[in-house]
């Protein structure tokens, strides 16, 4: 390839700071040079390699000098645009055909930044949990993949995992653009990679993806805060949420009050065992105990069978120094839920017992000498206690270093209690708007080809609400985006637990229908029935390429207007015919068919609650359940289980959605 002319980011970076300390020196002697004559700068996401979406108008923006004029060049076009008076521009140029490589400039006054290798095809935004973030490293067929995988025209881009109380103006780390290869696909989700992969192909058009996922969160901290707090469930967690983001020491008080009030009225004794998180509690007469296990696997006897509340403090010695640098206090895995007091300070709450507790300090928190570090551990069936590997407790300062907690902490047996506390609304992975700010309010004003959402598995459990959040989500982010119109790919949650032996209920049954409901229900919304490749050991199935080709067939159907079916069979209709019921099927094309068998397996028919499995046999669109139209019945089900085995598949070999459905 030729020498590239222009300077990468990092040595624009620096060539940047080099400009504004000679401007600064130059600025006192000659008072008339003007700060416009500066170069002016992207927003983060605008990098080398970066894709930007065709044949629809191309936003940029970044940052330059007050009132200075800005004028972008990309491809020949060229847009201008005046910043304001925080230096903020944006920019549009007109819409592209798929091309490049391009240079994408940015001039003030003659000074420029420059980004090379630029490409214009189709984008797409990647979100959800940790089946979204899971990467080509760790799917099926890796090493095959990752050593074939270079691709001048497929790029990706990782958003770094970030939870925000207020919105984000830009990323609090740069995300990278890279250019798909041996020495890069191995960290890009597998399953986007594999949908922009297949797209590719079909298209022979550039294709970039950014992902934004996070591991283990729900959907509530992906919606943005003035959409949540229009359900009256939220608006209160929502309000603590902001002002925690105006002022955290605030926030916290605003908090600590809502959830003593809660304590309070939970456990009796919980006003009088407040004080044990002072830093005045003589604790002299507490047992101590080693952490790292839950207490009933731990030395501490009267804690074994203990079932309820339990309270730990420690003591650690700061110099003056680590004292103000003092930011976090990191506590590792807490099993269930936790509150924590650093000097009787009340510094968070966590929720979720695999998640690693990381509470902000609020300045002033730390104080050189002794510093008393309280936790209230509210356990589950299973016991409680703070968990892990000893370097998972410790003071973290602002640059970084680590100051060792104690490996044995002062105990004392609180409550039995059964219930289940909150988490602070910023605490992933169930904070509220916090990911949404971080992570995804940093793109507004990026255009996309469409949005692939893979999540719902934390949201088991809560499928009447994602009803209504996983709508609300799509309406969010469209107008967050500017394209009302923005198709939405949905991967739905692969089989994963119990196999059924008999019928029952199921949580991740009634999160699929969740699903499969927000996407029928719009237009503009395609689903990915994934339960045919899931892994009823482990939560991440690792074969991805299969999800990832689902949901470029979706696309295909809803973001290019392709006359495919955007998925497979899908129940319309449950109706009487004498002794059968008739389940019919759109998408169907060719007849249905099953495998293995020439019967179709998992269908029930209900008395309310009560079901039972029927004979069901396949033929055209669709499926008759012999001897099942018994007077009582009121509904049908079809692969309803965590982990359904099924055998009915379209001809396309795509398998046919589960439903429950009632008998017309």
């Amino acid at each position: 390839m030729p020498s590239n002319p222009h300077p990468s980011r990092k040595s624009r970076t620096r060539a940047q700071a080099m400009v504004l300390a000679v401007f600064a020196a130059a600025a006192i002697a000659t008072p008339y040079v003007r700060a416009a004559d500066t170069a002016p700068t992207f927003a983060s996401i605008f990098n080398d390699h970066a894709v930007v979406q065709r044949d629809a108008p191309i936003t940029v923006w970044g940052k330059a000098a007050p009132r200075a004029t800005v004028t972008v060049q990309l491809a020949g076009a060229t847009a201008q645009a005046t910043a304001d008076g925080t230096g903020a521009w944006r920019a549009t140029l007109p819409a592209m055909q798929a091309g490049g490589p391009h240079a994408l400039r940015a001039t003030v006054n003659g000074a420029s930044t420059t980004l090379n290798d630029i490409m214009v095809g189709d984008v797409f935004l990647c979100s959800g949990q940790s089946n979204m973030e899971l990467n080509v490293a760790n799917a099926t067929n890796a090493e095959m993949t990752i050593g074939t995988s270079a691709n001048r025209n497929i790029r990706f881009a990782n958003v770094a995992k970030d939870s925000s109380a207020l919105r984000r103006d830009d990323f609090a780390t740069v995300p990278q653009w890279q250019v798909t290869g041996p020495e890069t696909t191995a960290k890009a989700s597998a399953v986007c990679y594999y949908m922009a992969r297949a797209l590719q192909r079909q298209y022979g058009v550039p294709v970039g993806f950014i992902n934004a996922s996070w591991g283990g969160t729900t959907i509530q901290g992906w919606i943005g805060a003035a959409s949540l707090r229009t359900l009256p469930a939220y608006r209160e967690s929502i309000d603590v949420l902001a002002a925690y983001g105006a002022d955290m020491g605030k926030g916290l008080k605003v908090e600590e009050r809502r959830q003593e009030a809660w304590w309070d009225k939970t456990d009796p004794k919980a006003a009088a065992q407040r004080a044990w998180a002072s830093p005045r509690f003589d604790d002299s007469r507490w047992a101590d105990i080693e952490l790292g296990k839950r207490w009933n696997e731990s030395d501490a006897g009267p804690l074994r069978e203990h079932r309820g509340v339990a309270w730990f403090r420690t003591t650690v010695d700061l110099t003056a120094r680590q004292a103000a640098a003092g930011s976090h206090l990191l506590l590792g895995q807490v099993a269930a839920a936790d509150t924590a007091w650093v000097n009787g300070v009340r510094v968070g709450a966590g929720d979720t017992w695999w998640m690693s507790r990381e509470y902000a300090l609020p300045k002033g928190t730390l104080k050189e000498g002794r510093n008393v570090i309280a936790v209230r551990v509210l356990g589950d069936e299973n016991g409680g206690g703070l968990l892990g590997a000893a370097d998972a407790r410790a003071l973290r300062t602002a640059d970084g270093e680590k100051i060792a907690l104690p490996t044995r902490w002062k105990f004392q047996a609180g409550s039995a209690l059964s219930a289940k506390q909150a988490g602070d609304p910023w605490q992933p992975p169930t904070s509220l708007a916090t990911l949404y700010n971080g992570m995804i309010a940093p793109l507004q004003g990026y255009r996309f080809k469409a949005v692939a959402w893979y999540q719902g598995e934390s949201n088991a459990g809560a499928a009447q609400e994602y009803r209504t959040l996983l709508p609300m989500l799509f309406a969010d982010w469209r107008r967050a985006f500017g394209q009302p119109d923005l198709p939405f790919l949905v991967a739905q949650l692969a089989a994963f637990g119990k196999v059924p032996a008999a019928p029952g209920n199921s949580g991740w049954a009634e999160l699929r229908q969740a699903q499969s409901i927000a996407v029928r229900d719009d237009p503009h919304a395609g689903l990915a029935v994934t339960f045919d490749h899931g892994d009823r050991t482990d939560i991440h199935p690792s074969q991805k390429a299969v999800v990832g080709e689902r949901l470029a067939r979706a696309a295909r159907a809803v973001a290019y207007g392709d006359t495919i079916a955007a998925g497979g069979p899908r129940a319309e209709t449950v109706t009487r015919d004498g002794k059968d019921l008739l389940v019919r099927f759109a998408r169907a094309e060719g007849g249905l068919r099953t495998y293995a068998s020439d019967s179709a397996i998992g269908f029930e028919a209900c008395e309310r609650d009560a079901c039972r499995y029927v004979r069901a046999t396949a033929s055209g669109d669709t499926v008759r359940l012999k001897d099942a139209a018994t007077p009582g019945v009121t509904k049908v089900r079809y692969a309803w289980a965590d982990a359904p085995f099924v055998n009915l598949f379209g001809q396309d070999d795509l398998p046919a959605d589960g439903f429950e459905m009632e008998v017309k």
